[in-house]
Order: structure tokens, then sequence, then C-alpha cells
């Protein structure tokens, strides 16, 4: 059973910047697309990147493309989440996820496992 444990959400101001990491345990880390997911109050949870097993392909919501990167240690069994020109709406808790398989998805339905959750805040 891999166990995902998410770091780095805080409060930040409308402009700047943050990087979330996401620590999994578990000798099957590289075998599987990891994903980086939001839900906000009152919305539905949503894909904001993933990226395949190797660290090679990724999938962007239009939402976050061009400001958010995701990428991914397999020696460490860590997948980080780079957040640049954050805006209010990216407010969220921002959930860390598996895939089912080796390449990057976009339906929450399809995570395999998930991440307790960290909060994001941007205050404009």
């Amino acid at each position: 059973q891999v166990q995902l444990v998410e770091s780095g959400g805080r409060l930040v101001q409308a402009g700047g910047s943050l990087r979330l990491s996401c620590a999994a345990s578990g000798r099957t880390f590289s075998s599987y697309a990891m994903g980086w997911f939001r839900q906000a109050p009152g919305k539905e949870r949503e894909c904001v990147a993933t990226i395949d097993s190797s660290g090679t392909r990724t999938y962007y919501s239009n939402s976050v493309k061009g400001r958010f990167t995701i990428s991914r240690d397999n020696a460490k069994n860590t997948v980080y989440l780079q957040m640049n020109s954050l805006k209010p709406e990216d407010t969220a808790i921002y959930y860390c996820a598996t895939g089912r398989t080796a390449v990057p998805w976009s339906l929450p339905r399809n995570a395999a496992t998930w991440g307790q959750g960290t909060q994001v805040t941007v205050s404009s």
C-alpha cells in the first residue's frame, strides 16, 4: 500500500510562488504516474497536473498551464509542484495522487491512492 504525504502549502500573496512536495512510501513509486489535484470549497476535485512514471510526459489543466510545473525524483520517491504567478482562484486543498498506470491522466476517479492534502491560500 502506497502512502503519500504532502507538504509545502501555506498562505501566499497573489503573484507569489510555492513549491509543494509529495513523499511516497513503497517500492513501486517509479512504476506509476503521479499527479496533483485540488479542491476548493463547494467545488469538485479537479486535476492540476499529472506526470508519467519516467517524468518525461506531463498533463496540465488549462487553468495552470504556463504557471505550474510538475516534476518527480524517482530516487527520492517524491513528486513536486512548482506554482508561480499564483492567483486567488488557486486557493484550494492540494492533493497528491498515484495513477493506476504509468501514463498521465486527468480524471480524479482514475487515481489509485490519495494523500491527506495540503492547504494553499492565495490572498489578493
